[in-house]
């Protein structure tokens, strides 16, 4: 028999080689194809009498990613068709079709035959829950080489099985740390914690793999043994004694309660420990679906998974526009945002020329570049060569002429319209006609400053946010004239150096910005009516941010804050900007010079390592203090998520934001919007529109005009509709009102 995505060799050993290689995939997945598959292959290997045992590989650089995201936008329509055709049994279906995995995988597990996984490269989600099914486990030694069951990042939890495994091969708490984090594990953390059997090197894998099953691998796994124990004794002992009281409380402070998929994981756990094994994997798929049917889990698969991975393949890439090839890109100024771009840009293999004022201020963005690759090699995460190499794509040069060539040329020197318009003229005068210019800029707007360029088709914006090699979010801004050869240009280099982008067309502040300072202000407005800050910090942490909007400030710099204002001020009025925050600004820059963490004082103190930051007291100082009591900590987190989700209906009602995938993953990858309501526009549509709206009204009442719903939120309320309906971003219905 032959198959699609699978081929089997069986040696003169009775040793079955199954090896994965999906065609036309960089990766291989789960799909429903390849789970029909795999089913076929265990009933071949069962039924031969030939064949001894089964090792389990991949062709490809990796293992395997896990489920493919149209099997889980399939798992998805299904539910939603099931739900509105009959309520009662669509939970029924959606546990029949959770559990697809769960029992194929047990299949394999007691099908009397060991098998043996061999994993080449990265193994995620399901695809660790298959290897963790076998009977044993090798896995090549290699830095690139990750183990793990990242599904609470997505809003779910490892549903085939891996609750069950992993707390029976390691104790529960090295259990609980890996999945309700999602933490990726080396092929030697893997090993220490029991998950896996051996690690050899990449050559000797299938033959490590094949000497298993001939040394005499047992085809049962260990809790299908008599008298098994789980590693810790299970959860009645003295040590569990003290964990499992502690733990619920322990991810409540990390996650505020707002993860159901986390909670679960506590409580397969805890309950699959005390029953037998099969018994435990319906517990956990009981779970699962109640999981899968939350709107948690939906917005953030849609948002943290397949929005994400559309984006980063080129949704909004212009069609029929040749795909950029990039010899070399410019990078002007060598500050520490120009130094950051030129960094990120070599270590995707890219010749990089980065430019300044001297030969002195170039070579000093260069060693920006240095300190991150010898951080690097210090860490293990590049060889001293292959850092090397990555340093030698880098020329710091005070010299415009060596652009002459360039593909692309990113302008990153200081937010200043004359400065700028000076390096778009030098830089114009030399490219040629077919170079894009893009100017890396938070605040101006790129129509403005493509007024300088003799070719305003040609100019986009490209924002990247500090840190660069860190933050994996990238705006491209749309200016009135740029052209498709721009926007493509742009969004193919954003891809090569394995960024995630958002378009949006062209306006202050652009989309994440806006939204930013939106968070700012109001924790400006809280403060003012004696807010403690405290509780402003620990209510917006609550409510699933990051960090709280003060600490926020301080890491942007509230310098930054008062010379943003004041260009407000001077472009667009007085009443662009409260009064009130303009003077609290004030006084902590001009008065008290607390301009942030750059200086060590800011709405928090700084000291020295090894003490922590702590909040500035003197804030209490400033306003009246209310007393803890007299403050609805649930009202503070309402007005935080409110604020920054009608900022960006905003955007979308002014055709800043055009597709709702972009504000959503844009929202959380460029400030941490609470990642579990799946971005800001997935916060309004998962409790619909009409709810926001008589929510933000009743907000605008108490708390200010700036909560007034958008006539457009209350066009879409009127006629029940949603963001995602509305703005369809895969048939394009729907424009802004």
């Amino acid at each position: 028999m032959t198959y699609k995505n699978f081929t089997i060799e069986t040696g003169a050993d009775g040793i079955a080689l199954i090896t994965w290689d999906m065609p036309d995939k960089s990766m291989n997945v789960f799909t429903v194809e390849v789970m029909d598959e795999l089913e076929a292959l265990l009933k071949q290997t069962v039924e031969d009498a030939a064949i001894k045992g089964v090792v389990f590989t991949s062709a490809k650089s990796s293992f395997s990613g896990g489920a493919d995201l149209t099997m889980i936008r399939g798992m998805f329509s299904m539910l939603q068709e099931a739900t509105a055709k009959d309520p009662e049994t669509a939970k029924q279906k959606l546990f029949e079709v959770a559990g697809r995995m769960t029992w194929l995988f047990r299949a394999i597990e007691t099908n009397g035959k060991p098998w043996v996984s061999a994993i080449n490269g990265t193994c995620m989600g399901g695809a660790f829950e298959l290897s963790l099914a076998c009977h044993g486990r090798v896995v090549a030694n290699g830095k690139s080489v990750k183990l793990a069951l990242p599904e609470v990042k997505v809003g779910i939890f490892p549903g085939a099985g891996g609750t069950q495994r992993v707390s029976r091969l390691t104790d529960a708490q090295s259990a609980l740390q890996m999945m309700t984090t999602g933490q990726s594990l080396t092929p030697q953390r893997a090993k220490a914690m029991g998950l896996v059997d051996q690690v050899v090197e990449p050559a000797e894998l299938v033959n490590a793999a094949k000497q298993m099953i001939k040394d005499g691998l047992k085809p049962v796994a260990p809790w299908d043994e008599k008298g098994f124990k789980a590693p810790g004794g299970g959860v009645w002992t003295p040590a569990a004694a003290q964990l499992w009281p502690a733990a619920p409380a322990i991810l409540r402070r990390e996650t505020a309660g707002n993860y159901p998929g986390a909670l679960a994981i506590l409580k397969c756990v805890y309950e699959g420990l005390q029953l037998p094994f099969d018994t435990a994997l319906k517990v956990e798929q009981r779970y699962f679906t109640q999981v899968l049917g939350t709107t948690e889990a939906f917005s953030m698969i849609r948002s943290l998974f397949i929005s994400m991975q559309e984006l980063g393949k080129g949704a909004r890439r212009p069609a029929g526009v040749p795909k950029s090839e990039f010899k070399k890109v410019g990078v002007v100024g060598a500050g520490f945002m120009g130094a950051s771009i030129a960094y990120v840009t070599a270590a995707a293999g890219i010749p990089v020329v980065l430019i300044d004022r001297d030969q002195e201020a170039a070579d000093k963005g260069k060693a920006v570049s240095e300190k991150l690759v010898a951080e690097s090699v210090s860490k293990g995460r590049l060889t001293k060569e292959e850092g090397e190499k990555l340093l030698s794509l880098v020329t710091p040069t005070p010299d415009y002429a060596t652009l002459s060539d360039a593909d692309l040329v990113i302008e990153a020197v200081f937010e200043d319209r004359n400065v700028k318009k000076a390096v778009i003229e030098q830089v114009e005068a030399v490219i040629p006609a077919t170079t894009i210019f893009a100017s890396n800029t938070s605040t101006l707007p790129i129509s403005g400053l493509a007024e300088n360029s003799k070719r305003p088709e040609q100019f986009v914006g490209v924002h990247f946010f500090s840190p660069v090699e860190k933050m994996m979010l990238t705006e491209v801004i749309l200016g009135e004239k740029t052209g498709d050869k721009a926007l493509a240009t742009a969004l193919d280099f954003v891809a090569k150096i394995k960024k995630t982008p958002i378009v949006v067309n062209d306006t202050r502040g652009f989309f994440v910005n806006r939204c930013v300072f939106r968070y700012i202000n109001e924790a400006y407005d809280m403060l003012a009516e004696g807010v403690p800050a405290a509780m402003i910090e620990n209510a917006a942490k609550m409510a699933g941010m990051p960090v709280g909007p003060l600490s926020l400030n301080d890491e942007v710099a509230v310098d930054l804050s008062q010379k943003i204002m004041k260009a407000s001020i001077a472009d667009l009025g007085p009443n662009s900007v409260k009064p009130e925050h303009m003077a609290l600004v004030d006084q902590l820059i001009d008065v008290l010079d607390r301009r942030g963490r750059k200086n060590g004082r800011g709405f928090y103190d700084y000291p020295a390592k090894p003490a922590k930051k702590s909040l500035w007291p003197g804030l209490k100082d400033l306003y009246p203090q209310k007393k803890a009591s007299e403050v609805d900590v649930n009202v503070l987190k309402q007005r935080f998520l409110v604020t920054i989700a009608l900022e960006t209906a905003r955007t979308v009602e002014e055709g800043i934001v055009t597709d709702p995938r972009e504000a959503d993953v844009g929202s959380i990858l460029g400030f941490g919007f609470a990642p579990y309501t799946g971005g800001t526009l997935s916060y309004i549509d998962g409790m619909g529109v009409k709810a926001f709206v008589t929510l933000a009204e009743k907000l605008s009442r108490e708390y200010g005009d700036h909560f007034a719903p958008t006539s457009l939120l209350k066009d879409m309320a009127a006629k029940g509709e949603t963001f995602y309906g509305r703005f369809d971003p895969y048939t394009k219905v729907g424009a802004a009102a």
